[in-house]
């Protein structure tokens, strides 16, 4: 027997307790038959919580519609709803879920994605415990094929929180996924919350600012409740990751500007700025990063996009943390009318920030981006805490035969990193694969000239293992401030060459130190013969392409 849609969370227990029968999940998909079976199964596994599973299917191609119809004739709480034609988003397929759920409750999930044991139960405790709206949870992204696991927006999950409004929290802007959360229905129809219907990519982005205009009581839990599939080796990209062509960009900022638009609109004053600030944190170094590995004709048209899109922005948007790696980067961009200093954006587009020299003074001594574009100032620099500063350390390591050497050198900032005094750092190779950590030591560092510090390690290659290692840092100052860094990857004169090294343990080592996206030392290591043979097969089929 299903829920009456309207019965409120108070009432809403039976004999099994309060968490039976009361969520829909909506599942959506097209042309995803590979995933969509298990994406539907986790969301029936999660128990008796769940009354129905709704799988909308948008118009697909490829028999996915015909293995949920086998699906549901053994399985009474799924029904499947299949679109005529294909939207060519995600926002049609979930307003169909919302339409079709006969629950008190609803949450969304994708084909390609999973929800884990517990998950519904955890948000659905937690939602009516607050009498909250919309209860949300910690979503992972799942490396695939690595399982390589990484939190998303983890600072808004670290304990249970109750929110009478979303204004008490700003950084709810942060979060524009719509699958790690419990959505009341009526909430939801009550204030005619929908999805950007049709081909609307990023839709999440503007369906999550529809609710946060709404001013929704919400509740937080640190739980796990969404696994969000990352597949980058797939031949179709999912939307999200698909950022090559610059129609994507200007359909990000399309949307962000849209959140910012219902926001205000709604009076959250507060929320709108935020989100603002949101879109230089996340979505402008997101894409500078990449920016380098686009061709020029991209380049002109993301940097002059971006110009008008930040041209919109007031005073009072800029002196919000005027410090913050994004704003720098954003005022380089809107300050030069040609794409410039790709390399030094996207290095200070990393996470941790690194700021590249050269590091320029008007006459007077006024900190500044570079002689030719003194308007962008680095002020904020001269009083930011050591600890916040996008400190540079390069790094070069040098594979050999007996010990293979890493330099490093740190770089000072404005006279800043010598007035913390520099004592030490901390280092560790950590696995891109599973998060180990190998190598762990703490070097001091030394004065090599009047303008930086520098150590030297061994590494012990053979010790790391088969795999890709990213190089992480930790630099500790006199007054007991540290900062985590990594580290800007030196390229000439053969720095960055493949070398096979002779190994004890292994009999061969085929190493290869190279830049990552964001410019950060990591080096690739393959064990043993079969090793090499592997990365030379994999050239090969490269080549071959």
């Amino acid at each position: 027997m299903r829920s009456d849609p309207q019965h409120t969370s108070e009432t809403a227990g039976t004999a099994d307790g309060p968490r039976a029968a009361q969520v829909g999940v909506v599942v959506i998909g097209y042309n995803d038959r590979a995933h969509v079976g298990d994406a539907v199964r986790s969301a029936l596994a999660q128990g008796p919580a769940v009354s129905e599973v709704v799988a909308v299917d948008d118009c697909s191609t490829d028999g996915s519609a015909e293995l949920l119809e086998r699906l549901a004739a053994g399985e009474p709480r799924l029904r499947v709803v299949r679109r005529a034609e294909n939207s060519g988003g995600c926002g049609s397929p979930r307003n169909a879920g919302i339409d079709a759920v006969t629950t008190p409750y609803v949450m969304f999930l994708d084909s390609d994605d999973v929800l884990p044991p517990g998950a519904v139960d955890t948000l659905l405790t937690a939602a009516t415990e607050a009498h909250a709206e919309i209860t949300s949870g910690l979503c992972v992204r799942r490396e695939l094929p690595s399982g390589r696991e990484q939190p998303w927006q983890a600072p808004l999950y670290t304990a249970r929180t109750v929110l009478a409004r979303p204004s008490q929290r700003p950084r709810l802007v942060h979060d524009t996924l719509c699958v790690n959360k419990l959505y009341r229905t009526d909430f939801l129809r009550e204030h005619g919350i929908r999805f950007p219907e049709g081909r609307f990519l990023y839709e999440d982005i503007v369906f999550t600012a529809r609710v946060l205009a709404a001013g929704p009581r919400v509740a937080l839990v640190p739980d796990q409740v969404y696994v969000w599939h990352v597949r980058r080796g797939a031949e179709q990209l999912s939307l999200s990751l698909d950022r090559e062509h610059i129609d994507n960009w200007k359909a990000r900022t399309e949307a962000c500007a849209l959140a910012y638009d219902i926001l205000l609109g709604a009076g959250q004053k507060e929320l709108a700025r935020a989100a603002r600030a949101k879109f230089l944190d996340h979505e402008v170094r997101m894409y500078a990063r990449e920016l380098g590995l686009r061709d020029t004709h991209y380049q002109r048209a993301w940097w002059t996009h971006t110009q008008e899109y930040l041209a919109r922005y007031d005073a009072a948007d800029w002196e919000l943390n005027p410090g913050a790696p994004g704003r720098l980067l954003a005022r380089v961009v809107l300050e030069s009318p040609e794409p410039r200093d790709l390399s030094r954006l996207r290095e200070l587009a990393a996470r941790p920030a690194r700021l590249l020299p050269p590091y320029a003074r008007t006459p007077d001594g006024v900190p500044v981006w570079s002689a030719d574009l003194p308007q962008v100032t680095l002020t904020p620099f001269l009083t930011r805490p050591a600890g916040l500063l996008p400190l540079t350390l390069d790094a070069e390591l040098r594979p050999r035969a007996r010990a293979s050497q890493l330099r490093l050198r740190l770089h000072e900032l404005y006279g800043r990193v010598a007035e913390a005094g520099p004592r030490e750092m901390d280092v560790e190779w950590q696995s891109r694969d599973d998060d180990r950590t190998r190598g762990r030591t703490t070097v001091p560092l030394t004065p090599s000239d009047p303008e930086s510090w520098s150590a030297e390690l061994p590494v012990d290659l053979a010790a790391l293992g088969a795999g890709t290692w990213d190089l992480r840092l930790t630099v500790r100052f006199a007054d007991g401030a540290e900062r985590e860094v990594t580290a800007h990857a030196l390229a000439g004169d053969g720095r960055l060459r493949r070398r096979a090294v002779p190994s004890v343990r292994h009999g061969v080592l085929l190493v290869q130190p190279y830049a990552t996206h964001s410019g950060a030392l990591a080096v690739r290591v393959a064990t043993g013969v079969q090793g090499a043979l592997q990365v030379a097969r994999g050239r090969l089929r490269r080549l071959l392409r």
